[in-house]
């Protein structure tokens, strides 16, 4: 025992000590004042909020990229003007990566360096004020493999598998900016991305829009007279793509306020409900004796379980008053949610996960046998179980004297609950962490109540709740929520359902609604097989986009013939579009695999719509059409999108900084696999909770003992509909179709391959910017980058031989386009 504790204190000892490039808290706030700059001024030049500098100066929160590279330059160019004071680190490594370039401006600004004049109110002893002379800028290296030329393709660093190699970001070595690629060993940023100007070389002109410099704002009239940071200058160069020529079209999101229905009333009354939060991790306790409890944002929960059965663990969860307020005003409460760690799985005599199906879980039966004595125990206790039993997601319920039935749920990671179904939580997480983890999502999304397609099916329903309590002249009943759909289940349209539906029997072998999203790649033309890269473009979360104020059925089909079309109406129509004409170098809108139709066929709303658009006159032969509609999934995807964002906002990647400066962005998202591990696992959540989602509408039947012709559970949901499905998959699609032909008038660039909302383009560079510019340099804004669903992404570029390669067997390019990494097909 000695010698373990001596030898992790020595580890601890002897672990290397991180280098900080940041002053200590103090040393910020007083910098600042020697400069007389307000927060609210340093504020506005950082684009951010005066709180946001009172807690960097408090040191309660860091500062994060691209921010945290600004911050450290304002800071470092204040103390070598004023002097600073120990540690120095931090000014030293500021000057090495040359985020500070330029001495002092002026002769005064120089002996203020030496004698730093300090009010009195933050003056300091002598002793401890340390003057570091400006030491002059280094010109940036250039090694001999670069050439030192601005244009010259560089040969990234890549990995065995092909994937790209990207590190945390380190000052390039060509300009000094930050970058996360590497050539050699070396950071350096991708092609056409920056340039090496030597230090005797006089600067030359800018004709392009590249990352300025922060300003801090000029004071207003009558302020008194200072001087301005030195801001070191940016190399310049002439094949930088300049940054879109039109503003962001991030839209702000209102602040809620109370209405005359009083919505905030309800949303307060719901969340008071539950004042310990949505969930709780149980764990062991520190000294071994008895049980522990996290709550959602990972703080001990002020009383823990207190005793040692399964039943105590629910009552706890109840007295605890865990819960989740309800998303929608005529909606229910969400459900406790206890999680159970390995450790208390054991200390509650729950068995681990095997093969024995008496002493252990069986993950083949999916749950603990009803003999179990724990399932006994809670049975005993009053509590009931749903018809999935006791397994890695339980439901424990009973139906007091009152009426109203409580519920717990339970989760059980030991069992598999969160090893698959979109789940990608971190190897090696304490109760505590991972509390938060499941907090955050709870918090941003819905609390866990299975696989995330499970969770985003739950959502849609949380938010558009099919019934509501209804005064009549015999007291209360239960009326429809308008915008819902019906509570009870009907069927859709022959043509709209899997080939094992009993609908489908008598239906011709081509009468199928076929809808899926693009598999389409085409032969080479001539100058792009002389292109030296494949580039990749990926939009962002294209279903949950393609969501937003669609139009969707809210009743039972309606067969009808020769119909007039209306693009108003969802629905399925039975037409030809074989005679539309589209561009011959982009796959065809109107079926999967990207070729021309050839006759008559069953579409959906959104592509018949499209052809109309495209200039096609249509003559539907037949329709299933549903004329009760309306926009059922915009609040789904509007709860997700805010989700979706705020994750990417704790991970470094804010919604307008894409629009402020696309580099930046191309070099954020580069770098969000470094990101916090938690806040990745949260997000890989919420993107697999809207695949799922659409999934869902359309789910088929599972398990062994099916057999076709039959009905499953699946369709007894109100939300079991293909045709929601459809219109969700071809909206994405037109709308990805739409955006390459504006690409290929804007670019001429045509892509060659598309996996579902993957674009892949011959490109002279192997970056985005290298696809997206115009002739005239700026980009394109058929395909904007951005954060936002529906903007694009960087996916990764391959060089041009490996791509031939791909070709010749017939393999989609988009299907290993990601840095060398095999791209699933819902991707």
């Amino acid at each position: 025992m000695g010698d373990d504790l001596f030898a992790s204190i020595d580890a601890l000892l002897e672990r290397p000590r991180l280098v900080e490039d940041l002053p200590m808290p103090a040393e910020r706030e007083r910098l600042r004042k020697l400069g007389e700059y307000t927060q609210e001024e340093l504020a506005a030049a950082l684009k951010t909020r005066r709180e946001t500098i009172v807690r960097w100066e408090a040191g309660t929160t860091q500062p994060r990229p691209p921010k945290r590279e600004v911050y450290i330059r304002f800071l470092a160019t204040l103390a070598l003007r004023h002097g600073t004071v120990e540690p120095t680190e931090w000014l030293h490594r500021a000057q090495a990566t040359g985020l500070v370039l330029s001495p002092p401006s002026s002769p005064a600004d120089t002996a203020g360096a030496a004698e730093p004049a300090q009010p009195a109110a933050t003056a300091e002893p002598a002793e401890a004020r340390v003057s570091v002379s400006p030491a002059p800028a280094p010109a940036p290296v250039v090694p001999a493999a670069f050439g030192g030329q601005q244009d010259q393709a560089v040969e990234l660093d890549r990995s065995p598998s092909g994937e790209l190699v990207t590190e945390p970001p380190a000052p390039c070595v060509r300009c000094g900016r930050p970058t996360p690629y590497r050539s050699g060993g070396r950071p350096v940023h991708m092609s056409g991305r920056c340039t090496a100007v030597p230090a005797s070389a006089p600067p030359a002109a800018d004709t392009t829009v590249h990352r300025p410099a922060p300003q801090i704002p000029a004071p207003p009239a009558g302020a008194p007279h200072r001087s301005a940071p030195v801001a070191a200058p940016r190399p310049t160069g002439t094949s930088r793509p300049a940054a879109p020529s039109q503003p962001s079209r991030a839209r702000k999101t209102p602040a809620k306020t109370a209405t005359a229905a009083g919505a905030t009333d309800w949303e307060a009354a719901a969340a008071a409900r539950f004042p310990s939060g949505p969930l709780a991790v149980v764990d062991t306790a520190q000294d071994g004796r008895g049980l522990a409890a996290y709550l959602a944002d990972g703080t001990p929960a002020p009383a823990a379980p207190g005793g040692r059965t399964l039943a105590d663990v629910v009552e706890w969860a109840l007295e605890t008053k865990l819960g989740q307020g309800r998303l929608h005003r005529h909606g229910k409460d969400g459900d406790a949610l206890v999680v159970l760690t390995d450790a208390a799985l054991a200390e509650l005599g729950l068995p681990p996960m095997g093969r024995d199906e008496k002493t252990e879980f069986v993950p083949r039966l999916g749950r603990l046998p009803d003999s179990h004595k724990q399932v006994k125990a809670l049975t005993k206790a009053g509590w009931l179980l749903t018809q999935r039993g006791l397994g890695p997601w339980a439901r424990v319920y009973r139906t007091p004297e009152d009426g109203k039935r409580v519920c717990v749920q339970l989760c059980v990671p030991a069992w598999g609950a969160l090893a698959s179904g979109g789940w990608q939580i971190p190897d090696g997480l304490d109760a505590p962490a991972l509390a938060r983890l499941l907090g955050t999502y709870a918090t941003r999304v819905l609390t866990p109540r299975g696989s995330t397609a499970v969770c985003g099916l739950e959502l849609v329903t949380a938010l558009r709740p099919p019934t509501r309590a209804v005064r009549t002249e015999a007291g209360w009943a239960s009326g429809p929520v308008e915008g819902s759909r019906p509570k009870e289940a009907f069927d859709p349209a022959p043509p709209e359902v899997p080939d094992v539906h009993p609908l489908a029997e008598d239906r011709e072998a081509d009468g199928e609604l076929v809808t899926e999203a693009w598999d389409w790649h085409r032969p080479f033309g001539e100058n792009e097989q002389a292109a030296p890269y494949a580039v990749g473009l990926d939009v962002n979360m294209a279903f949950l986009a393609a969501a937003g104020r669609l139009t969707l059925p809210l009743s039972k089909p309606v067969h009808e013939l020769s119909p007039a079309f209306d693009k108003k109406i969802p629905g399925s129509w039975l037409v030809d579009l074989s005679h539309v004409e589209t561009d011959p170098l982009l796959p065809s809108p109107f079926t999967p695999d990207g070729s021309r139709p050839t006759g008559p066929a069953w579409y959906s709303t959104v592509k018949v719509a499209y052809a109309v658009e495209l200039g096609a006159e249509v003559r539907p032969a037949e329709g299933w059409l549903r004329h009760e509609s309306g926009p059922y999934l915009d609040p789904w995807h509007k709860r997700l999108r805010q989700a979706y964002l705020d994750t990417m906002a704790a991970l470094g990647v804010p919604l307008d900084l894409a629009g402020h400066d696309p580099f930046a962005f191309l070099d954020a998202m580069a770098g969000l696999r470094q990101g916090d591990a938690a806040e990745l696992a949260v997000l890989t959540a919420i993107k697999q909770t809207a695949k799922g989602t659409v999934g869902k509408f359309r789910e088929r039947p599972r398990g062994h003992g099916y057999r076709p012709g039959q009905r499953w559970a699946a369709l007894e949901r109100p939300t079991w509909d293909p045709l929601m499905r459809a219109l969700v998959i071809d909206t994405a699609t037109v709308d990805f179709h739409r955006k390459l032909r504006k690409m290929a008038v804007e670019t001429g660039l045509h892509a060659f391959a598309v996996l579902s909302d993957c674009a892949v383009f011959a490109s002279p560079g192997p970056d985005a910017p290298d696809v997206l510019a115009r002739p005239d340099g700026t980009l394109t804004t058929a395909l904007r980058l951005g954060v936002s669903p529906g903007h694009v992404k960087f996916e990764g570029s391959r060089p041009m031989p490996e791509v031939l390669e791909l070709l010749a067997d017939g393999v989609n390019p988009g299907r290993h386009i990601k840095s060398g990494g095999r791209v699933s097909h819902d991707e």
